[in-house]
């Protein structure tokens, strides 16, 4: 069972933490968390990207000559792909990227995401997250004590207003709260620091 300690915001150790094997001491798979980042990724994207074709692009609704005689070959419009200004084949139409993965094979992701957390020693407890003001001083302070650095992940375990405001504008602090944890966060943050109910609230989810 890993064990971490439990700091309080200037820093100080007030305790110790027993986490669940079964959450934050899984044994690495890549693939997997490789499956589901992708699907993550996957699905961000806007999927907006369009070209007009040539039943969209307006005119040639008139045959620009006679079927036979010209010398030339037969032509129904000037707004075929082969003419300047005509449609574009096979272009792009608005979709969506999305594509489903077991909800099984997410569960285990994240639990092997925070189980690489635990085994790195990034992954910072702490007994609670107060602020007295919305000024960002105050949760940089906490930071500051906590030696945190690079990118940072701060886990609650219910939004707090007070703290999402606070670190709104730091570019390298993302606040969530423990049911909105995701593998590509985890992933991303260089280091994940928890409140101690938001990590009891994850293993309640994820046991």
């Amino acid at each position: 069972m890993p064990k971490l300690p439990l700091l309080n915001q200037t820093g100080a150790t007030v305790g110790e933490i027993n986490l669940a094997d079964s959450v934050f001491g899984v044994e690495a798979n890549q693939q997997v968390v490789y499956d589901v980042v992708k699907a993550q990724r996957a699905s961000m994207r806007q999927g907006t990207s369009q070209t007009k074709n040539r039943s969209a692009v307006r005119g040639g609704g008139r045959k620009p000559y006679r079927q036979k005689g010209t010398g030339h070959a037969r032509q129904g419009t000037i707004r075929a792909p082969q003419f300047v200004g005509g449609g574009v084949v096979f272009g792009p139409s608005p979709r969506s990227y999305d594509y489903k993965l077991n909800r099984k094979v997410r569960r285990q992701a994240l639990r092997i995401a925070l189980s690489d957390k635990v085994r790195e020693a990034n992954l910072i407890v702490v007994d609670t997250i107060s602020l007295d003001s919305f000024k960002t001083k105050g949760i940089v302070e906490i930071l500051n004590n906590l030696k945190l650095e690079g990118k940072i992940m701060v886990v609650v375990d219910e939004i707090n207003d007070t703290l999402d405001i606070a670190s709104r504008n730091l570019p390298n602090v993302t606040t969530v709260t423990s049911d909105h944890v995701s593998v590509y966060d985890v992933m991303n943050a260089k280091n994940v620091l928890a409140t101690e109910a938001a990590v009891k609230k994850i293993e309640e989810a994820l046991s």
